[in-house]
């Protein structure tokens, strides 16, 4: 959301405090020391935006077709990415600003002066980048979370980046206030239009309207600031390296390998079970038929084949396969 004219902020963050009155909170937290303020603030600009600006942006959307709203989007995309550019190449990173720059000649000469997201189509990445962004790229913290009148979540160093906006937009320079303040307005209807769907999605998931919005403010901007590195993952294994080894259930000449005793030692082979031409194991303990043989298989008093049974300490089944001792 772009930024209004200094003055008129001025003026709206004074009007801000003195609703804000005497409101605190018993316990803040240390990112939101200005809870009480903050909350405040939060709740005019909910209720300005549901009753001036989202029935405004509903009706944009009602008269004004898909493909308009595209282009009114890509126009204001086109003019952010000069923004955006400038501030990749205060953070050094040559290779995204350049990129942006290409972006801007792109979309502004074979976009139809930007109405067309040509380079996107061109494989040219679009960025994400603001002042706010640098001084955080530079070391300077990011101060309380602040809620600004109209403009939003922010922190005290983020406020830098609307400031910062504004001067490096060339809406800022057009010398009709009229055609400036437009300008800004369709901007700020096309915006608030764009997010419909993700405010009816927090009207039905959040408890708490303002402490949602906060938490995901600071941590997108964490996200942005880091690059989306914003921690290591966490630590799970038990191991000397971090990671537990996996458990072996076999070694190379298919005996069982060891899940217990003392270090170094081996168990003792076992026997694999017998089996007849079906593959089912013998019925009896020491009851092995000879090589080349085949044994009937055991029936019950009624001549039906009777149940299988293992003697205890038997291993099944035999081989390379994971092995289970029936006890």
């Amino acid at each position: 959301m772009q930024v209004l004219k200094p003055s008129r902020v001025a003026a709206l963050a004074l009007g801000a405090a003195a609703l804000a009155g005497c409101a605190t909170v018993q316990s803040p937290s240390k990112d939101d020391p200005w809870e009480g303020f903050n909350r405040t603030v939060f709740t005019f600009n909910d209720k300005v935006d549901q009753y001036a600006l989202k029935p405004v942006a509903q009706g944009y959307v009602k008269i004004t077709p898909q493909p308009v709203r595209d282009s009114v989007t890509n126009f204001f995309s086109n003019i952010g990415d000069v923004y955006i550019a400038a501030n990749n190449l205060l953070q050094l990173k040559i290779a995204d600003g350049v990129g942006d720059i290409m972006r801007i000649v792109i979309n502004t000469v074979f976009g139809v002066g930007g109405l067309f997201d040509v380079a996107t189509i061109a494989k040219l990445p679009k960025h994400d980048n603001d002042l706010g962004l640098t001084l955080g790229y530079y070391g300077v913290p990011a101060g309380p979370y602040l809620v600004l009148p109209l403009f939003g979540p922010s922190t005290v160093r983020d406020t830098a980046g609307y400031i910062g906006n504004y001067f490096a937009n060339p809406i800022s320079y057009i010398d009709s206030d009229a055609i400036s303040w437009s300008l800004w307005g369709v901007q700020l209807v096309n915006t608030r239009a764009n997010l419909l769907n993700a405010s009816d999605v927090l009207e039905g998931a959040a408890l708490d309207k303002y402490s949602f919005v906060r938490n995901a403010y600071l941590q997108r901007r964490q996200y942005l600031l880091t690059g989306g590195n914003s921690g290591a993952l966490p630590n799970y294994g038990a191991g000397a390296g971090g990671e537990a080894p996996l458990p072996k259930y076999d070694t190379d000449d298919g005996s069982a390998a060891p899940t217990g005793g003392p270090a170094g030692t081996a168990p003792a082979p076992v026997p694999a079970a017998p089996q007849g031409a079906s593959g089912a194991t013998a019925p009896a303990e020491g009851a092995a038929p000879a090589s080349g043989t085949q044994t009937a298989p055991p029936v019950d008093q009624n001549g039906m084949p009777a149940p299988t049974t293992v003697p205890g300490g038997q291993v099944v089944p035999p081989g390379r396969y994971p092995t289970l001792r029936l006890r």
